[in-house]
């Protein structure tokens, strides 16, 4: 009888990590380039009582034996990267991905960090940067006398000098893609990290080779799907009331025999 208890335990420990995933989610549900988690599960070791294809008489065998599962675990979480939609904000410095691909931004201890979160801005060095001062590769210095930045679809950025005719050409955006992007690492503040999992980083010219192109004054939105999530918490709380009943309901047969024997 012990054994529902503790397989029912499994049940609710893995309920319980994916509701804590879910309520990542929704918290993140305005969150810029977001992308959602989903809870990979998997079932636990087999007590084989009788194996499948055991001999059951000279002639016979077992067509599928006897086998008694222990419940069940979270393996890992799985970034979905698909598209959020576009929000368009009409920021020179505003820039969106469209396709697949990331931001490569440098951290502080000289390592790159990934990002689909095109909200940018200008430090006091006239560096593009992001919102937490991080630097944007390769590096793009705004003059500051530039009365407007332009960024055209594969990359060149561009600005409007005050008393020249011609723009001035102050680099190219480049855009990064992984072989597995799943497999990268979430750090934190919308930044992903490298990892063997996920290859190693592949960057060119927005628009080519498979990576997205960039689109100016425009932001990705979260891809979470508010009512997906919803429904996902309503089947989350409904298995894991019924793992609770199952507890309940082991506790009261226990119960019975120790009153009753």
């Amino acid at each position: 009888m012990s054994q529902a208890l503790w397989i029912s335990k499994t049940g609710l420990s893995a309920q319980d990590t994916r509701l804590a995933t879910i309520s990542n989610n929704l918290a993140n549900a305005s969150t810029v380039g977001f992308k959602r988690d989903s809870v990979v599960f998997e079932d636990l070791l087999y007590q084989i009582r009788r194996q499948p294809g055991a001999q059951s008489s000279q002639n016979t065998q077992l067509p599928s034996g006897l086998q008694i599962g222990t419940g069940v675990r979270v393996i890992g979480t799985q970034k979905e990267f698909s598209a959020g939609s576009v929000d368009v904000t009409e920021k020179p410095l505003d820039i969106s991905i469209d396709g697949r691909g990331f931001f490569e931004i440098l951290l502080p201890d000289g390592t790159a960090a990934y990002t689909r979160n095109g909200q940018f801005q200008i430090n006091a060095e006239d560096e593009i940067v992001n919102s937490r001062g991080l630097v944007l590769q390769p590096a793009i210095t705004v003059p500051a006398e530039a009365q407007g930045v332009t960024i055209s679809s594969d990359g060149i950025v561009e600005a409007t000098i005050a008393g020249q005719a011609a723009t001035q050409n102050l680099g190219t955006l480049q855009v990064t893609n992984f072989v597995n992007p799943t497999g990268l690492q979430a750090v934190g503040s919308n930044l992903f990290v490298e990892t063997a999992a996920s290859g190693s980083p592949q960057a060119g010219t927005p628009g080519t080779q498979g990576l997205g192109s960039i689109e100016q004054g425009a932001l990705e939105n979260s891809n979470v799907d508010v009512v997906e999530e919803l429904v996902n918490m309503i089947t989350t709380q409904r298995t894991y009331e019924m793992n609770s009943k199952v507890i309940s309901t082991a506790d009261q047969m226990l119960q019975f025999v120790s009153q009753n024997l």
